[in-house]
C-alpha cells in the first residue's frame, strides 16, 4: 500500500493514521493517571511510560518503510518523534490555550524531585533541560510567525501576555509537595527565572532592532503618535533584557531632537521668536512626562531628554542666542502688564519650566548678563509686576546655577529695597531741617556699583533748582556715611513737569536730560561684557588650581579649568591657553624648562 503509484500510494494517509493513533492513546491513558496517587501513581506513570516507549519502538520498527523512504523524501518528523512528541504536546497545548491537567503535570514533576531523594540531579537533567529546550522552540516558532504578521504594538501585548503565562505555567507546575519546602522556595525562583530568560530571549532578544524599528509600527513611530501606553509596555518588556532600553533611549533621544530642531526651524522668522519659548517649555513638558510615566524615571532617559534639548537649546535664532530669548521671556512675564492673563501660580510655574530650560544651555552666564540689564530697567522703572517674585526666581536661579551666578542680580533688589528705606529717612531728613528743603520733590536711588550694569556717567548743567536738590541730597547722605562716593547717573532720571495750560494742566514725564546721543548697540555692548567677564574668570580658575597643584600639564590644567567653569559657560580651550600665556607674561606661571607643555606655579 506503500509502494504502490498514486492514487494508490497511502503513504501520507498511513502517516497521519500512526500520528493519530498516539494522540487517542495519549487521551485514553490520562483518564487512569488521574484516579491514582502516591505509591500507585507512581506505578501507574512508570507502567503507562514503559508502554508508551514500547509502543513507539514496536510500531516504528512495524511501519520502518516510512522513515526510510516516505519521510525521507518528504522531510518529515521520524516515526519515534512523532510518538514521543506527543507526551511533550501535553504542555504545548496550554500555551495554545487548551486546558491541560496541571495537577497531573505536578505530580509527576514531584516524582522527579523524590527520586533524587532532595538532590535537584533527577529534575535538572530529566526534564528541565528538555522543558527549557522545547519551550525556546515553541516561542521560535510563534516570533517568526508574529515579526512577520503583527505590527510592533500587537507583537508586544502578544510577548507581554505570553512572559506572564509562563510564569504563572511555570509557578503551578513547581508547586511542590511540603516535605520539599526548603527546596520548594529556590526551585520556583529558578525555575521561573530560566523560562522566563527563554522566552525574553525568543521573543525580545533575536528580534530587538527588528522590532523597534518596524517601518509602520516601529518605536519613531509609537513616539510620533503619541502612544503612550504602547510605549510604557515596551519599557516593561525592554527593561527586563541586558542593555534592551539602550536603542529605546536612543530612538526617544533622536526624536525629541527632532521636534526641537523643527521648532528652531519655525522660529527662523523673527515674528515667531515670541512663541519659541513657550513652545520649548511645552515641548519639554510632554517628553518630560514621558520620562517620568512611560519610563519610570529611569536615568537613560534623563539623559537622553538632556542631550536632545541640550542640541536645540543652544542654536542660535535669526541672529539671537538662546539666552538672550530666555531673558527676554522672563522679562515680558515680570514687567507689569506683560502677564496680565496669568495668575501669580501661572508664573510662578511658567518660570520654573524657564530655570529647567536653563539647564540645557551652554552660555548661562550670557543669559545672567541680559537678564540682569532687563533687571536693572524693571527695578529702576518702577516696571516690575512683583518684587517678592523677583526674589523667588532669584533663589530658584542660585539654587540651578549656583550663589555666584546670582550675586549681582540679589544686590540689585536689595539695593532697591535699601533705596525706599533710605528714601523715608530722607524724607524725615527735610522734616527736621526745613532750610535744607530743596523746593521740590526728590527722589534718589542709591546703586552699588559692582551690582548693576555699567552706565555711562556724564557731566550736566542743571537749572539752579535741580543743583540744590543734589547738594541737599549729598549733605543727607553724609549724615550716614562719609567713605562713600556718590556718582549721579543723569541718563536713567526722569523729571515730572506739571505744564499749567490755559485749558488744563499736563504732566509731562522727561527724562532728566535730552540729549540726541549715537545709537549703541546694547546687544554688542553686553556680548563684549560678559566676554571680558569671562577672561577674569579664567584667569582666576587658573591661578586657583594651579596654587593647589603647584605643577600640572597643560592638558590637566585646561580640563580643571573647563569643570570650574562649566557651571557658568563652556571655555574655549583656545581662550584658555591665551590665558595662561598672558599670565606667564604676567609672572603667576611659568614653563618648565625641559617640558614646555609642564607648567609651575610662582607664588
Amino acid at each position: 500500500m506503500c509502494t504502490q503509484k498514486p492514487p494508490h500510494d497511502y503513504s501520507q494517509q498511513l502517516y497521519d493514521k500512526y500520528r493519530e493513533a498516539f494522540d487517542d492513546y495519549m487521551n485514553s491513558v490520562m483518564p487512569s493517571l488521574r484516579e491514582k496517587h502516591d505509591e500507585f501513581l507512581l506505578r501507574e506513570l512508570v507502567k503507562r511510560w514503559s508502554d508508551h516507549r514500547l509502543m513507539v519502538r514496536w510500531l516504528s520498527r512495524f511501519f520502518h518503510y516510512l522513515d526510510r523512504y516516505f519521510i525521507a523524501r518528504r522531510s518529515l518528523p521520524p516515526l519515534k518523534e512523532v510518538g514521543l512528541a506527543s507526551f511533550r504536546d501535553v504542555i504545548d497545548q496550554e500555551r495554545e490555550g487548551q486546558q491541560i491537567d496541571r495537577a497531573l503535570l505536578k505530580n509527576v514533576l514531584d516524582i522527579f524531585v523524590e527520586i533524587g531523594m532532595g538532590q535537584m540531579d533527577y529534575y535538572e537533567n530529566d526534564f528541565e533541560s528538555a522543558m527549557l529546550e522545547d519551550t525556546a522552540a515553541y516561542y521560535s516558532r510563534k516570533a517568526s510567525d508574529w515579526i512577520v504578521e503583527d505590527p510592533c504594538p500587537d507583537y508586544m501585548l502578544k510577548a507581554e501576555e505570553c512572559l506572564k503565562k509562563e510564569k504563572d505555567r511555570v509557578s503551578h507546575c513547581l508547586i511542590l509537595r511540603q516535605s520539599f519546602w526548603r527546596f520548594q522556595r529556590l526551585l520556583i525562583c529558578v525555575g521561573i527565572k530560566l523560562a522566563e530568560q527563554k522566552v525574553q530571549y525568543e521573543l525580545l532578544v533575536l528580534y530587538t532592532n527588528q522590532l523597534l524599528e518596524k517601518e509602520q509600527s516601529g518605536c519613531r513611530v509609537l513616539l510620533r503618535d503619541d502612544k503612550v501606553e504602547d510605549l510604557s509596555r515596551m519599557y516593561r518588556l525592554f527593561q527586563r533584557i541586558p542593555k534592551g532600553l539602550e536603542h529605546v533611549a536612543n530612538t526617544f533621544r533622536q526624536h525629541v531632537s527632532g521636534e526641537g530642531m523643527l521648532v528652531i526651524q519655525q522660529a527662523e522668522d523673527a515674528a515667531s521668536h515670541k512663541v519659541l519659548v513657550p513652545k520649548v517649555i511645552e515641548l519639554h513638558d510632554k517628553y518630560y512626562a514621558y520620562v517620568t510615566d512611560c519610563f519610570c524615571n529611569n536615568s537613560l532617559f534623563h539623559k537622553a531628554l538632556k542631550d536632545a534639548f541640550e542640541i536645540f537649546c543652544n542654536k542660535v535664532i535669526g541672529g539671537t542666542s538662546t539666552p538672550e530669548l530666555l531673558a527676554s521671556f522672563c522679562d515680558n512675564i515680570r514687567k507689569k502688564g506683560g502677564s496680565d492673563k496669568l495668575s501669580d501660580e501661572a508664573i510662578e510655574e511658567t518660570l520654573d519650566k524657564v530655570v529647567k530650560l536653563l539647564a540645557y544651555v551652554n552660555d548661562k552666564d550670557l543669559f545672567a548678563e541680559f537678564y540682569r540689564k532687563r533687571l536693572s530697567r524693571r527695578l529702576l522703572f518702577d516696571r516690575s509686576a512683583n518684587d517678592d517674585h523677583e526674589r523667588l526666581f532669584l533663589t530658584k536661579l542660585k539654587q540651578q546655577c549656583g550663589g555666584q551666578f546670582t550675586s549681582k542680580m540679589e544686590g540689585m533688589v536689595t539695593d532697591v529695597t535699601l533705596a525706599r528705606e533710605n528714601q523715608t529717612r530722607f524724607q524725615e531728613y527735610l522734616s527736621n531741617n526745613e532750610a535744607a528743603i530743596p523746593g521740590m520733590e526728590l527722589t534718589v536711588t542709591v546703586l552699588t556699583t559692582g551690582f548693576w550694569p555699567s552706565y555711562k556717567s556724564s557731566d550736566l548743567s542743571l537749572p539752579a533748582e535741580m543743583v540744590k536738590c543734589v547738594e541737599v541730597f549729598k549733605e543727607f547722605y553724609q549724615t550716614k556715611t562719609k567713605h562713600r562716593k556718590l556718582t549721579w547717573i543723569y541718563s536713567l532720571g526722569t523729571c515730572n513737569i506739571n505744564g499749567k495750560f490755559e485749558q488744563k494742566t499736563v504732566e509731562l514725564i522727561l527724562e532728566t536730560y535730552q540729549i540726541p546721543l549715537p545709537p549703541v548697540d546694547d546687544r554688542k555692548k553686553v556680548v563684549e561684557d560678559v566676554d571680558k567677564d569671562r577672561r577674569y574668570a579664567i584667569d582666576a580658575a587658573i591661578v586657583r588650581i594651579m596654587k593647589i597643584r603647584k605643577v600640572l600639564g597643560h592638558q590637566q590644567l585646561v580640563l580643571e579649568c573647563v569643570e570650574q567653569l562649566s557651571h557658568m559657560f563652556k571655555p574655549d580651550f583656545k581662550g584658555i591657553k591665551k590665558r595662561i600665556e598672558d599670565l606667564i607674561t604676567r609672572d603667576y606661571l611659568e614653563r618648565d624648562k625641559e617640558n614646555p607643555n609642564l607648567f609651575r606655579y610662582l607664588a
